[in-house]
């Protein structure tokens, strides 16, 4: 790793090691609240956005670029390793993913491909071609979907309110759920371990509909493939942040999976949450990102009274509880990453 990006506020925070201040990254800090972005996206198709290095590369530098944030991540999708596994997959404005033929029985499960990574080297490339323009600057983040939210989507056909086809799975047939969560699995070690390969600094396990389950069946058909993968990850000197939608209940749990750092939705406080880990776990978040529809006075009210809350930690990354919407003033998320970069212990 280079030594400036090993020596970096976020790479040391993630390793929970002291920082003069919270480093500062955002979910979806490449996203539609950019006009630029939609200058990129006006020309392509989303999917073609990810599947050229170049263009990757493009968006993952514009909150680089334009908000000065301290850690870049790579421009994807956590659906490409579905859809290298055999996803029919398509983004519809409005509408959002879709595979059209979602996985329904054994026979679509076993038609799911496992050894995909080949598929997946435009990942490669575009990690290269990010790294080249950060040129040590700052990390770059890659990620992946946790097995469980990636079955979800394959099971419903696209994103879902209420995941009624998933239970039904789970309750019904669990054999089966652990069949594909199995195979997702293997896909996902195989796609991070190639990422780290291609040069990135660190890696966030998405589980973003993790907040789906009950505890139990959080356990068994989430748990145990987030632990597995990290398990088999070669981390040495990449962080591995593990994030749900849900933390802030299962948190206990993952820790048990050994991550870095625990990104933390918005529900939990902060800090309490922290002084209930291990040493040597981090925190990331977890600002409620709907302050950002407030007035510029109250976000900072609420990133003061966040980081006054964190005093004297080591391992804390600032982060929203989950990503940029797409309607945010990108003023205002300029306004709080400066008011960040600002602040001192």
């Amino acid at each position: 790793m280079n030594q400036n990006v090993e020596n970096s506020l976020f790479i040391r925070a993630a390793l929970s090691q002291q920082t003069e201040r919270p480093p500062v990254w955002m979910m979806r800090q490449a996203g539609r609240f950019m006009p630029e972005y939609w200058e990129i996206k006006n020309k392509y198709s989303f999917l073609e956005m990810c599947k050229t290095p170049e263009i990757a590369a493009d968006v993952t530098m514009l909150p680089v670029n334009l908000l000065g944030i301290d850690a870049a991540i790579l421009f994807s999708d956590i659906l490409v390793t579905p859809e290298a596994m055999g996803g029919d997959l398509s983004f519809k404005e409005g509408v959002g993913p879709r595979f059209s033929n979602p996985v329904r029985n054994r026979a679509d499960a076993e038609a799911l491909g496992t050894d995909v990574v080949d598929k997946l080297q435009y990942v490669a490339e575009a990690i290269k071609e990010i790294q080249s323009r950060l040129n040590g600057s700052i990390p770059l983040i890659g990620f992946a979907g946790a097995p469980f939210t990636v079955l979800s989507y394959l099971i419903e056909g696209g994103s879902s309110k209420d995941f009624k086809k998933t239970k039904y799975l789970l309750h019904n047939d669990p054999e089966l759920a652990h069949f594909i969560l199995s195979k997702i699995t293997k896909v996902t070690v195989d796609y991070l371990n190639m990422q780290i390969d291609a040069g990135v600094n660190a890696l966030q396990l998405f589980d973003s509909w993790a907040q789906a389950l009950s505890w139990d069946d959080y356990n068994e058909f989430s748990h145990q493939y987030n632990k597995e993968i990290i398990s088999k990850l070669n981390r040495k000197g990449v962080p591995i942040i593990s994030f749900a939608k849900g933390s802030s209940v299962f948190y206990p749990l993952m820790v048990e999976s050994n991550p870095d750092v625990i990104s933390v939705d918005w529900n939990a406080n902060l800090r309490s949450l922290k002084d209930s880990l291990p040493a040597g776990i981090a925190v990331q978040g977890n600002l409620d990102p709907y302050i950002f529809y407030a007035d510029k006075s109250v976000i900072k009210k609420r990133i003061e009274q966040l980081f006054e809350s964190m005093r004297g930690v080591d391992g804390y990354i600032f982060n929203l509880g989950h990503g940029i919407m797409p309607d945010f003033s990108f003023d205002k998320v300029k306004y709080a990453v400066d008011l960040i970069k600002e602040f001192r212990y």
